[in-house]
């Protein structure tokens, strides 16, 4: 299988889940599934562990299929695409659970505009804590003007 092509499928795989999980978030969480995502809103479970986080499960099972599937089968393009998804859950994980909301002792400080505005855009979606409205649903992407005005407060 042509290396390229490969890499090709895992990269585009990956980038593609941020607009899922975009798409996602505003009309499925935020929608008729707001059952589940709503105690991430709210705090209303004082708990570690969140209704939200069947999320999780959720968006690991197709990365799970296809890497397995794609492995059974001489690691075909399933398998990058595969791939693809499981490293995007793995970003998710590590900026929205352990650096955005600090589940975990890690990754405290990160002082770079990118990463203060990507924790900004993140507390205005938090903000809310109705189903509507919202903005900033993504997660690697957000509006230009967090990183502007993050630029501006580190020197």
């Amino acid at each position: 299988m042509d290396v390229l092509l490969s890499f090709l499928v895992f990269v585009c795989s990956y980038f593609a889940m941020e607009f899922v999980a975009w798409f996602t978030h505003k009309y499925i969480m935020h929608g008729f599934l707001w059952i589940l995502h709503k105690d991430h809103h709210t705090n209303e479970n004082k708990g570690f562990i969140q209704k939200n986080d069947t999320f999780f499960l959720i968006f690991a099972l197709p990365g799970a299929f296809l890497t397995i599937w794609g492995a059974l089968h001489t690691f075909n393009l399933l398998f990058w695409a595969g791939l693809g998804i499981t490293f995007y859950g793995l970003t998710y994980f590590l900026l929205h659970e352990v650096y955005i909301h600090r589940r975990f002792n890690w990754l405290k400080n990160i002082d770079h505009p990118y990463f203060v505005a990507l924790r900004k855009a993140h507390r205005v979606h938090h903000k809310y804590i109705q189903k509507t409205p919202g903005e900033n649903f993504g997660l690697l992407l957000f509006p230009l003007k967090y990183y502007v005005e993050a630029k501006k407060t580190i020197k």
